[in-house]
């Protein structure tokens, strides 16, 4: 059985095409499509007709993309950019009718659900009680669990790009009082969840998305060239190194440095700073950087549970109100 998987981030739209042989789901075709909907909607905006048009060309190339790889339609889900967005469903009947694609949103719990067990599946059971951290454009997910799922889930609104446009508009780089003002914000809304994970004691901790990749490889770890199964390490000491060099420099100037692509540079500072305050917060001194995550949760979810669970998130999807706030959790059993 050959699958894929269509994610539209706050970037890019990425395609994974996977075979499903053995349960788990082995990438076969990856693409992506550079859309940068973040630089074209401001935080809790409606996205524009241009933006809709552009979305609506990428889906359908990866449509048409992961149909020549002989995988059938498209797992295809929106994050935060469009979940947030007041013309969410607009846009979500708009890639349907002209793409054929059933593009959904997910609410940030399942998100963070879906990420999990990605991430579970690639560490395994051996990294017992695992914690879960993931920065997005809009969000920050997090997670804990002992089992296949998480026992926890938390979606709070301090993704780095939200957060960028909030405190840094004014100022590249920034000033040392918007740093400071950031990391107060941070550490208030982080409070009670950080609380819940360092009480429940994590055996291992994992970060995940995109953020935290260059983030990782700005802190010494390991390049991606040299494949998935290098362990790959970010220490908090390093991460607080590492906002103290980015705070210093223009976005521009990021852009030079290790692991920091252009398109993130200007949102790399808060990503480091919601990092590096979820780490101090809760306690951990480490996180492995996981290369599975939402999107292998995604592939996971219907390998081993069937389609008829993301039909469910689809309706659940059309009938959630633009502005919904209320989390959607998947049928599971945290034991199973």
């Amino acid at each position: 059985m050959r699958i894929s998987v269509v994610d539209v981030g706050s970037n890019t739209v990425r395609l994974v095409v996977a075979d499903a042989a053995g349960g788990v789901p082995l990438p076969v075709h990856t693409a992506k499509w550079r859309l940068r909907l973040s630089e074209q909607v401001t935080p809790g905006g409606p996205i524009p007709e241009q933006a809709v048009g552009q979305l609506v060309d990428a889906v359908a190339q990866a449509s048409k993309t992961a149909a020549k790889w002989g995988a059938a339609g498209p797992l295809a889900f929106a994050t935060a950019v469009v979940r947030n967005a007041p013309n969410r469903h607009e846009v979500l009947h708009t890639v349907r009718a002209r793409t054929g694609v059933d593009l959904c949103t997910l609410p940030g719990e399942v998100e963070a659900e879906l990420t999990f067990l990605g991430a579970r599946r690639w560490m395994g059971w051996r990294s017992g009680p695992l914690a879960l951290f993931d920065v997005g454009g809009g969000t920050l997910e997090v997670a804990f669990g002992r089992g296949r799922l998480p026992d926890f889930v938390a979606s709070l609104p301090l993704g780095a790009r939200r957060l960028t446009h909030e405190f840094f508009e004014d100022g590249d780089p920034p000033s040392p009082e918007r740093v400071r003002a950031l990391r107060r914000k941070v550490r208030h809304q982080l409070r009670d969840v950080a609380a819940r994970v360092r009480w429940e004691g994590p055996r291992t901790a994992v970060a995940t998305s995109r953020t935290f990749q260059q983030l990782g490889r700005l802190c010494g770890a390991a390049p991606g060239r040299h494949g998935p199964f290098v362990d790959r390490q970010m220490r908090r000491s390093d991460l607080r190194a590492a906002i103290t060099q980015l705070a210093a420099l223009p976005a521009a100037e990021r852009a030079h440095l290790p692991g920091i692509s252009a398109p993130r540079a200007a949102q790399s500072l808060a990503g480091a700073v919601v990092g590096h305050t979820a780490l101090k917060l809760t306690g951990i001194k480490a996180v492995t950087v996981c290369p599975w995550a939402i999107r292998e949760g995604v592939l996971l979810r219907h390998i081993e549970d069937g389609p008829s669970w993301w039909a469910e998130v689809v309706r659940r999807s059309e009938e959630a109100a633009p502005a919904d706030p209320v989390p959607l959790r998947i049928a599971s059993s945290a034991t199973s």
